[in-house]
């Protein structure tokens, strides 16, 4: 029962903020790079992503091919850059005020604040899941970033996720947050119900599948003790040969 409070009082704060940040417009663009990732956001929103040139891009953002090939190799790596921003953005908020929450609690608050972050640009993340539905190896890159940035959203929540185990944790949590994504993308409601409930169900299966991380990434170690034990039993038993020779 303490949970389920403690769950819904999160969810309550968050869907506060969420109308605030909804309300709210993004900083202009100050920097040439800024202008491009603002750009290729403004054209995603009625462009899908494959069908977008660097011309479109440089024009919309009122810089020259030349500026753009500077700052940026691929269409891609602008994307790469704005979700690296958005990582950036809400590592530097703070976050003490979750600190005596449990583990699921605070993952909960800070994937809320993502998507308080990303609301300004709702219908360019709209496009770009139907892009990613439609194409395979956007699909793939996409998850590559994706869980990139979910090992860092695990660290804001003071959730392990370094080493194997942590890599298994953020590609779950990336797989987990694409649905609740597709969810927000359609949600209306200023106070975002459809979308807590939905990132609540998912995080209630990312707990399920820790504990089968846990043991997956348990058996590495065991496969090595069995490997030592083996190595052990053969040195033993070419000292005996030795001994009887």
């Amino acid at each position: 029962m303490a949970r389920r409070a403690t769950r819904k009082a999160v969810g309550k704060s968050a869907a506060a903020s969420a109308q605030t940040a909804s309300a709210r417009k993004p900083p202009a663009p100050a920097t040439e790079r800024e202008k491009i990732i603002a750009a290729l956001l403004t054209l995603l929103a009625d462009n899908r992503f494959e069908t977008i040139g660097f011309a479109d891009i440089a024009a919309q953002a009122g810089v020259t091919l030349a500026a753009l090939r500077g700052e940026f190799p691929s269409t891609l790596a602008i994307l790469a850059a704005h979700v690296k921003a958005t990582d950036r953005a809400l590592l530097a908020e703070d976050l003490s005020d979750m600190a005596e929450e449990p583990p699921r609690e605070r993952l909960f608050d800070v994937l809320m604040r993502r998507l308080e972050l990303l609301a300004p640009h709702r219908q360019a993340i709209r496009s770009l899941l139907r892009s990613a539905r439609r194409n395979p190896p956007l699909a793939v890159a996409l998850n590559a970033l994706a869980v990139r940035s979910q090992q860092w959203m695990l660290t804001a929540a003071g959730i392990g996720a370094a080493g194997p185990r942590g890599m298994i944790r953020a590609q779950g949590l990336a797989m987990l947050f694409g649905p609740v994504l597709g969810t927000w993308v359609g949600d209306d409601d200023p106070g975002q119900a459809r979308t807590m409930a939905a990132l609540d169900r998912a995080l209630a299966r990312g707990q399920r599948f820790t504990g089968l991380v846990d043991d997956f990434c348990s058996i590495p170690a065991r496969v090595c003790r069995l490997r030592s034990r083996r190595r052990r039993r053969r040195r033993g038993d070419d000292t005996e040969e030795s001994a009887a020779a």
